[in-house]
């Protein structure tokens, strides 16, 4: 049997269930990891050790009496910090924010409580779930290499999965923070329709864009996850009311007759060559498989990007309103900066894009009446390092440019996955992503579409002295930025609104 944190999420669950290994086992190895591991990466900001503990302990007992709660039942898991838990901190990322404490669980904490998840703690995020840390918080770091971003704002979400310090992790994307740290870590990304998951005590960054969502190892693992946050929700009256469809059912149904549709001028505009490659051989891939790949001309997005930062600044100033002039030399400078845009938004303004919106949404939809899904990067870039993200904003359109592919698709609503598409030249993960249109547009009631199952990575983490290299000073492994993917069997999942499964799965070719 491999080391206990390389199975998967329903990998070990299954374990646990079935009592080839216990809950109580798996969490203690699980935070001895976090201790000897952790203090590197720093992507826990509160460790929930006893907690852990005494929930691991339950779940033995409950399941040896043959009182098995669900998929989930006795597996280690990390909330990202802006999740309210009864019984830990929530900081939010923010100095300003650090006595934020509602008494009782988010809804998403309590349903994954329910089903007798284990809470290994809470993950660092950026400040308030915008574009950096506070200046006076650690962040994380990435365990392919230091030198490179996370992602964010799920920053802590992202490598405490890829680093094997979780078996999944909750993430939230309001312009990317799903996706990004997914792209940058290696992982897959899922950021349900907006309304899917309750919202309800989870601190916003903008409650008109804001999406709760799984990131995990596999399509299994994070179809496991989202079948226990999604549903209905009287805390949350823009919670989705429809049925939680059975994501697990149907894992292998395959993608053939699947149409998906690829604008490659659009996948290669300001798009660097080896992610355009990328995107490429992954629809290739898909086309193999069976796939309906089908040109498409994507809508003009520009206003969207453009003004997706104004539009999520009055959202932020709202969220903010009760700590911000009270508090406002604890914020970190660019998160103070969104609230001030926001501030300062007219109301003709914010109406402007609100029109801008619905045209968008209009477009969108109209693309996908000959499409059941469409194919793009989740960034313009291969995975950035820190110095050039400390630099962005400087040129301009840099920005906009970062969030191109994402921030439309949280203006939407429309569900979106980052899978893993291979490596650069580094040696560190790309990413693309698969889209699905909404049920329902006017209204935002859909059924999720998500399209996830995560290349099957070169073994991780598995030896520290293999895995850690960078963070030991030793060289990183060096992968072939040609070797994107290769199939090895169908796994890629995609949701539809008829709820209708399909999966691929990659294996990442890779040369040491």
């Amino acid at each position: 049997m491999p080391d206990l944190h390389e199975l998967t999420l329903t990998e070990v669950a299954q374990k646990i269930q079935s009592r080839e290994v216990s809950a109580t086992e798996v969490t203690a190895h699980m935070l001895n990891r976090i201790e000897r591991l952790d203090g590197g990466l720093k992507s826990y900001a509160t460790v929930m050790a006893e907690v852990a503990t005494k929930q691991a302990a339950e779940a033995d007992k409950e399941i040896s009496s043959g009182d098995v709660r669900g998929t989930l039942h006795g597996v280690p898991f990390g909330l990202k910090d802006l999740c309210a838990t009864e019984d830990a901190p929530t900081h939010v990322g923010s100095l300003a924010l650090r006595d934020w404490n509602p008494g009782v669980d988010s809804t998403v904490t309590a349903k994954l409580r329910k089903a007798g998840t284990v809470f290994l703690g809470k993950l660092q995020m950026t400040e308030g779930a915008y574009a950096v840390h506070h200046p006076s918080i650690a962040p994380p770091v990435n365990p392919w290499h230091p030198d490179y971003w996370t992602g964010v704002s799920s920053s802590g979400s992202g490598v405490a999965t890829a680093a094997r310090l979780c078996y999944g992790s909750l993430g939230t994307d309001t312009g990317g923070s799903i996706r990004f740290p997914s792209h940058g870590c290696g992982v897959t990304g899922m950021k349900p329709s907006w309304g899917r998951v309750s919202r309800a005590e989870a601190f916003a960054l903008s409650e008109t864009l804001d999406h709760i969502g799984p990131i995990a190892r596999s399509a299994a693992d994070c179809a496991a996850i989202l079948g226990i946050i999604a549903g209905p929700d009287p805390k949350d009256p823009t919670a989705l009311q429809a049925p939680v469809p059975r994501y697990l059912a149907s894992i292998n149904d395959g993608i053939r007759g699947m149409r998906i549709g690829l604008d490659e001028a659009y996948c290669s505009n300001n798009v660097d060559s080896n992610v355009t490659a990328m995107v490429l051989h992954a629809a290739d891939v898909l086309r193999d498989r069976g796939a309906d790949i089908r040109p498409i001309t994507f809508p003009d997005a520009a206003t969207m990007v453009d003004r997706w930062n104004d539009f999520c600044g009055a959202d932020t100033a709202i969220a903010h309103e009760p700590y911000y002039a009270e508090r406002k030399a604890d914020y970190g400078p660019v998160l103070a900066s969104l609230i001030e845009v926001g501030l300062n938004l007219s109301g003709v303004e914010h109406a402007r894009i609100q029109i801008e919106r619905d045209k968008f949404i209009g477009a969108l939809n109209i693309v996908f009446e000959n499409v059941d899904a469409i194919i793009i990067p989740s960034q313009p870039y291969s995975t950035p390092t820190n110095s050039f993200m400390d630099s962005l904003g400087a040129e301009e359109g840099s920005v906009e440019r970062l969030i191109a592919f994402t921030a439309p698709h949280d203006m939407a609503g429309t569900p979106a996955i980052c899978l893993p598409g291979g490596f650069d030249e580094a040696g560190v993960p790309l990413g693309f992503q698969i889209v699905e249109i909404l049920e329902n547009v006017a209204l935002r009631q859909h059924l999720p579409g998500a399209a996830h199952e995560q290349m099957q990575q070169p073994e991780f983490l598995a030896a520290e002295r293999n895995r850690f290299a960078t963070i030991l000073n030793r060289p990183p492994n060096r992968i072939e930025p040609q070797a994107v993917a290769r199939i090895q069997r169908s796994d890629l999942m995609l949701m539809s609104s008829t709820t209708q499964l399909f999966s691929i799965t990659m294996e990442g070719n890779t040369s040491l």
